[in-house]
């Protein structure tokens, strides 16, 4: 059966210095840009919020320093209009130490083969909490369009299989109940990657609750369990984000709750906790018997529409949210 409108086609871009003509005064500013950190942000699976471009590091200068909303951990970015050579590598590790970040991301036109299995050995020998990746960069457009696409191409990353062999052997050291909040936690991310909800927790610990990105330093999204208790649920974690006075973020969400609880359509149950500096926003499933696998695809079905239903609703309420003193 033949199309009823034929196909545009694509061409690859291959002078990237056609849209970036110089790395520093085009190409590092467009990266930081809120747009272009969000596709890379997708590509890598991570929630990424800009904090300077050329950030000092003693006499020199960082392309672009980021924050992982997720963990609060600092994201170094250092890109390249050529291909990967040995100054940014060597570069890449002076920034990573004198910012003290946990994530680094080199991008580059094209990667050498030295260079990947540099990254890649960086990964294999550095203890979990530290992540390097290696991207190469596209430009794609449609023939007879003007209209440009970037593409990232995730050429080395961190090697989680090994890492989770390596956690699975140390698990032998958990109690019973913190091995399963662990298995419980992959499971959950399992599940909901290969159902595609569109919010993914982050990386699975042996605790009661697991993170998700809500777009927001200060304002977290997590999952959270008791085996004890027999309840999961789902929160919004309200803390206190930067230029916010204590509370101010917690009450700006609550003068809108009449409008949040009918965008969710579930009950909302709203702690300020006055004696702490963190507020929840929470909705609890009870009576839930973690320690009955059969049950757990139930669970999950849960979780996953409370996280895709209150990351819609909360997260551009969060975004917008401006502190008084501003």
């Amino acid at each position: 059966m033949a199309l009823s409108r034929p196909l545009a086609k694509l061409e690859r871009v291959d002078d990237l210095r056609t849209i970036w003509s110089s790395e520093p005064a085009d190409f590092t500013p467009w990266l930081a840009e809120e747009d272009s950190l969000s596709i890379l942000s997708e590509a890598l699976g991570l929630d990424l919020e800009l904090v300077a471009q050329e950030q000092g590091v003693g006499p020199y200068r960082a392309d672009i320093l980021c924050r992982d909303l997720a963990t609060g951990t600092n994201v170094l970015i250092e890109n390249q209009l050529e291909s990967t050579d040995h100054p940014h590598l060597g570069q890449i590790l002076t920034y990573a130490a004198g910012l003290d970040a946990r994530t680094i991301i080199w991008i580059a036109k094209r990667s050498t083969e030295e260079h990947r299995a540099a990254v890649d050995w960086l990964n294999e020998v550095t203890v979990d909490g530290f992540s390097f990746f290696l991207l190469e960069i596209e430009l794609w457009k449609f023939v007879g369009s003007d209209n440009v696409a970037p593409k990232f191409n995730i050429v080395s990353k961190p090697n989680d299989w090994r890492r989770s062999v390596a956690e699975r052997a140390r698990s032998s050291e958990l109690t019973e109940t913190q091995s399963l909040y662990l298995e419980y936690w992959t499971a959950l991310r399992d599940y909901i990657k290969r159902c595609g909800g569109a919010v993914t927790p982050q990386k699975p610990a042996p605790q009661h609750w697991v993170n998700c990105a809500l777009g927001r330093s200060g304002i977290n999204m997590d999952v959270f369990a008791s085996r004890e208790k027999r309840w999961i649920g789902v929160e919004i974690v309200v803390v206190q984000p930067p230029g916010f006075a204590p509370k101010e973020a917690f009450n700006a969400l609550l003068a809108q709750r009449e409008s949040i609880q009918q965008e969710t359509g579930f009950p909302l149950d709203w702690r300020e906790l006055p004696d702490s500096k963190m507020s929840r926003i929470v909705t609890i499933w009870n009576d839930v018997n973690m320690d009955d696998r059969a049950e757990w695809p139930i669970q999950f079905d849960w979780i996953s529409r409370r996280l895709d239903t209150m990351r819609r609703v909360f997260a551009p309420r969060v975004k917008s949210l401006k502190p008084s003193a501003a």
